[in-house]
């Protein structure tokens, strides 16, 4: 006969609602602070924007807390683990549908819009009422309303950013083993450059950011090409500095002497996070930038 095991079911939790509060002032305060910027002028944007990321922080370090203290106390048994497994794969699931909505979004205005505006297939009369002179090309640096821009290239800074990523998925797995074989040094090594190559390609992309406005005229206004190049590159850097976030937590925890070969879930839902975001930069990488 099977042997039975507890079920721990934690009591009610606020961090649910401090997130979702959080979320919301980060959106209407990024939205309003893109306003403000467009308008050249002074709003309660970014500060809206500043409180709704020290509300996540909160969130994170409160939620992080009561997750640890409850594992290490020894309230989580097998059939939990295998709760937490499936939902760490819905969650990524749910990631994997977020972005290949983005990547749907640039399919649709690259190969079907543009086109239709340049007259093909049956569009052509759209083209001469609309604009006569339009041309269909991507990236579309030159759109119909007159708005002029350059595009970003895939070498230089997304190039360095793409094997920086790719080392760091690198490191990450060699962590892993390291725990996995009890080995604390390799274990403490590995995630500490991956923290910092996280760091490292978080900087350079602000850095690529600030040659695209600057020195490329790139921004939110420059049409559908600008438009897809900030979503798709802003919300990965979003997952980045959230896994890197995780990342942190975790070496904190190692340091703390948590984790055996046995019992680390909370370290494997953090990798399979952090391969999950160089994965999709890699897709980003060529469908953005090389193609």
């Amino acid at each position: 006969m099977a042997e039975q095991q507890s079920y721990y079911v934690p009591a009610s939790s606020p961090w649910p609602i401090v997130g979702a509060v959080g979320l919301g002032l980060i959106a209407w305060g990024a939205g309003h602070t893109v306003i403000d910027m467009s308008k050249e002028q002074d709003g309660y944007g970014s500060t809206v924007l500043t409180i709704g990321l020290i509300v996540i922080a909160v969130m994170l370090f409160g939620w992080f807390r009561d997750q640890i203290n409850e594992s290490m106390s020894g309230k989580y048994s097998d059939q939990l683990g295998v709760s937490y497994k499936q939902g760490m794969s819905w969650f990524i699931f749910s990631e994997v549908m977020f972005f290949a909505a983005f990547f749907g979004a640039l399919f649709y205005a690259r190969v079907i819009a543009v086109q239709w505006l340049g007259g093909d297939s049956n569009n052509a009369m759209t083209n001469e009422v609309l604009w006569p002179e339009f041309v269909a090309h991507w990236p579309l640096v030159n759109t119909p309303g007159g708005t002029e821009t350059q595009a970003m290239g895939w070498y230089g800074l997304p190039a360095i950013n793409t094997i920086i990523l790719l080392i760091s998925s690198v490191t990450c797995h060699f962590a892993h083993t390291g725990l996995e074989q009890n080995k604390r040094k390799q274990l403490t090594a590995m995630l500490g450059i991956t923290i910092i190559l996280g760091c490292i390609f978080l900087y350079l992309q602000g850095a690529e950011y600030v040659h695209a406005y600057e020195e490329l005229g790139l921004a939110l206004d420059s049409g559908i090409y600008g438009n897809t190049f900030y979503m798709l590159t802003g919300f990965h850097g979003m997952h980045v500095t959230l896994g890197t976030v995780m990342l942190i937590v975790m070496f904190l925890r190692v340091l703390k002497g948590h984790f055996t070969p046995d019992n680390h879930f909370a370290f494997q839902a953090t990798s399979w996070y952090w391969h999950f975001v160089d994965v999709v930069w890699l897709c980003l990488f060529v469908v953005v930038y090389v193609l």
